[in-house]
C-alpha cells in the first residue's frame, strides 16, 4: 500500500520555492508492505468497504484482508517519517479459503450486496461467498460449473443482485443466476480464442464488453439474448491479447482497453463515423480504424 506526499525542506531558499509552487516540495512515496503467502494473481477491494480486500494467490488460496490500520497509518503519516526501507508487516488474513483446486484470476465483489463474492479458478470452477458477518463468510463448497477451461474473469450485474457473468479460455461468456442452481442460465460462444476479460456497464446495464486472446474486443447487448448473436460491435484495432477492459463510471458510451501490444486505447461508442478523419488517420498511422457502428443510448 502506498501514498504520495510532499516533502518539506528546512532551508529558506527551499521554503521560498515551496511558496511559489503551492507549498509542496519533492514528492515522497510512502509504502506499507504486507506479507502475503504466494504470489498475488489479482486483488480487489470491496466497493462498500474499500479497506476490505480479497487476493487470489498462485498457491490456489484466496485470502480476505482488513487493511484499515495500514490505510489509517498512511493517512496520518507525513513525509518526514517516510525515509528508510519500507517495513514488512505480518498480518493474518480475516479468512483463508482453500476450496479451489487450482490457482485462478477471476474474482469480483458484488456492487449491490456488501461482502458477497464470486471466485473462479483455472480448473473451470466458480465458488460463491456469502457474508455471515463483517469479517466471516460462508463459502459454498459446491462450485458453479459451466465452462470447460480456466475461468479468466467474473463480473456481478450492476442492477441484479443474484446475477453475475463469467468468461473463459473456452471462448464462452456465461450468465449465471445464483437462485437457479449451479449451471449457467445462458452460455454464449463469444470468440474462437479465449476470453481474457469482461466488464459490465454500470450506466447501461444491458451492455457487456469483453476482450479476447486474439486481440479483438466486443460489445454484447444482453437485450438480444434470444437472438442468435448478441454482438453489436467487434473491434480488431489491437494486434495482441486484450489484458484489461473497463467501462467508464461517468459516461455510458466510453470504455478503456489495454493490450499486450503496449497500448491503452479509449473508445467513445456514441461518436459517428467520420470517413475523412479515418482516411487521414490511417494514412498517418498505417493502422486500420475500427469505428463503432452502434450507439449505446437508450439502454438502462
Amino acid at each position: 500500500m502506498s501514498k504520495l506526499a510532499g516533502e518539506s525542506e528546512s532551508s529558506d531558499s527551499d521554503e521560498e520555492d515551496e511558496e511559489g509552487s503551492g507549498g509542496f516540495g519533492s514528492p515522497v512515496l510512502q509504502i506499507r508492505n504486507i506479507s502475503h503467502e504466494g504470489g498475488v494473481n489479482r486483488i480487489r477491494s470491496m466497493r462498500q468497504h474499500p479497506n476490505i480486500c480479497v487476493s487470489w494467490a498462485e498457491t490456489s488460496h484466496i485470502q480476505v484482508w482488513d487493511f484499515s490500520s495500514h490505510i489509517n497509518a498512511l493517512a496520518k503519516s507525513n513525509a518526514s517519517t517516510a525515509h528508510g526501507a519500507p517495513i514488512m508487516f505480518n498480518q493474518a488474513p480475516l479468512v483463508k479459503f482453500t476450496g479451489h483446486k487450482d490457482e485462478g484470476y477471476g474474482i469480483d465483489w458484488s456492487p449491490l450486496v456488501p461482502g458477497r463474492l464470486v471466485s473462479g479458478d483455472c480448473k473451470n470452477f466458480i465458488h460463491l461467498w456469502e457474508p455471515t458477518s463483517d469479517s466471516t463468510w460462508n463459502m459454498d463448497s459446491k462450485p458453479f460449473v459451466g465452462h470447460t477451461a480456466s475461468v479468466e474473469d467474473l463480473q456481478w450485474s450492476p442492477t441484479e443482485q443474484h446475477v453475475f457473468a463469467s468468461c473463459s479460455v473456452d471462448g464462452n461468456i456465461a450468465i449465471w443466476d445464483i437462485r437457479l442452481g449451479k449451471s449457467p442460465a445462458v452460455s454464449i460462444k463469444a470468440y474462437d480464442a479465449g476470453v481474457n476479460v469482461i466488464t459490465w456497464n454500470s450506466l447501461a446495464s444491458c451492455m457487456l464488453a469483453s476482450g479476447s486472446d486474439d486481440g479483438t474486443f466486443s460489445i454484447q447487448d444482453l437485450r438480444l439474448l434470444k437472438e442468435a448473436d448478441l454482438v453489436v460491435g467487434r473491434f480488431d484495432y489491437h494486434k495482441h491479447p486484450i489484458t484489461s477492459i473497463e467501462w467508464s463510471p461517468h459516461e455510458a458510451s466510453t470504455l478503456a482497453v489495454t493490450s499486450s501490444d503496449n497500448q491503452l486505447t479509449v473508445w467513445d461508442l456514441s461518436l459517428e463515423r467520420d470517413e475523412e478523419e479515418e482516411i487521414e488517420f490511417k494514412a498517418k498511422t498505417k493502422e486500420q480504424v475500427n469505428a463503432p457502428t452502434t450507439s449505446l443510448y437508450g439502454c438502462h
